[in-house]
């Protein structure tokens, strides 16, 4: 087969002329004589929009998936002595912004077929100090919810999930966003849809738990009285108008972008069903988010690791890759902070050995093909 690129890219959805045009309406309606980028019925509209597509009775839009997550904690009374249990195998900002509240992040181990955070090793975690448990639905696959509702419901601890991979994920058939205290989005640039960049938003069933977020996002004030109030500190964590435009018309979208994405996913798969050195990824149906294809190197069926495995497909077949993620605790910040992967062997193997392979909604058929054959030639040539 000829040489190829296929490259990892850093545009995880589909902009298309509708998303130019909502924000040429925007512009042009500022450019009026009386014209500026206030008020924002789009942000109301962007709301509702993404309640109903996630199921969940409330949305709060914030700008990125990590603002969300602080919202939550805070809306939590998350502070220092407390402890709050979560995945290694995320993005950095799941545990960051429960140490920014001052806690201390407690690592559980993960599901080996799954990836997502093992509930039973959750359970052993728990001590008096526990103030919520963050689990992650990594890479678009919902978590265990029913086995965290039973933690929650006995314990009385919250969740609050990390839907970062996870617009237009389900689980058994109902969507993911009103489950638990609270469930929180991104919006960035390589996620299945973006807000021109960056953006994010709270869902939740607790109209009381979404207020509080909402006065956080907002400069704590308090709307529908006689007078504005601020009866709390909040912040400025809004996405601007031009956001709120291209995210309804993202929203118009999103399903054809996880349709596409699910059928090059399940076709990856089949490509990589005879390379038993490639553990390749559970449940990718219709019920997966479908974000990330991320497969496993099986270190001991092969002579070499993930790194030279990632390096040989760059530098000689010229197939971009990604690395989601290294374990959180082997960030140098939370080394500094004394992290380690005590307590989370299967992680660790884990994190040692995924590779995100670039399958996207524009990815095409030989794409696919050549990928799998690549894979399979580099193995021949390390092994």
């Amino acid at each position: 087969m000829q040489i190829r690129e296929v490259p990892f890219a850093a545009m995880g959805g589909i902009y298309e002329a509708d998303d130019r045009a909502a924000v040429d309406r925007v512009v042009a309606a500022a450019l009026d004589a009386n014209g500026n980028f206030f008020p924002m019925p789009e942000e109301n509209e962007f709301q509702t929009l993404l309640a109903r597509h996630e199921r969940a009775r409330r949305v709060v839009a914030v700008n990125s998936c990590g603002t969300a997550l602080d919202c939550c904690m805070m809306a939590l009374g998350i502070k220092p002595g407390d402890e709050v249990i979560t995945t290694p195998l995320t993005f950095v900002c799941t545990a960051g912004t429960v140490i920014a509240r001052g806690a201390r992040v407690i690592f559980a181990d993960i599901d080996p077929v799954t990836l997502n955070l093992d509930p039973l090793k959750v359970r052993a975690c728990i001590t008096p100090r526990t103030r919520a448990i963050i689990p992650v639905h990594f890479t678009g696959l919902a978590c265990d919810i029913e086995a965290f509702d039973r933690i929650a419901s006995e314990t009385g601890i919250p969740v609050i999930y990390d839907a970062a991979h996870a617009v237009g994920a389900l689980y058994k058939g109902q969507g993911i966003g009103g489950r638990g205290q609270a469930s929180c989005y991104s919006f960035q640039s390589n996620k299945n849809m973006t807000c021109l960049g960056e953006g994010g938003a709270v869902t939740s069933n607790d109209e009381a738990f979404a207020e509080r977020v909402r006065q956080l996002k907002t400069f704590g004030y308090i709307y529908g009285g006689p007078t504005l109030r601020v009866a709390s500190i909040g912040f400025n964590y809004r996405m601007t108008k031009p956001q709120y435009a291209v995210g309804i018309t993202q929203l118009n979208k999103i399903d054809r972008v996880i349709r596409l994405r699910q059928e090059r996913m399940v076709k990856l798969n089949e490509l990589l069903a005879d390379v038993p050195e490639i553990i390749r990824p559970a449940g990718h149906g219709p019920e997966h988010g479908s974000h990330l294809y991320v497969v496993r190197l099986d270190t001991d069926k092969v002579r070499f690791g993930a790194s030279a495995f990632i390096g040989h497909l760059k530098s000689k077949y010229k197939v971009g890759t990604a690395k989601h993620y290294p374990p959180v605790w082997s960030w140098e910040a939370f080394q500094q902070l004394g992290y380690t992967a005590k307590g989370c062997p299967l992680a660790e193997k884990i994190c040692a050995q995924v590779v995100s392979l670039p399958v996207f909604p524009r990815t095409t058929d030989e794409d696919l093909h050549y990928v799998a054959w690549a894979i399979k030639q580099t193995i021949r040539d390390l092994n």
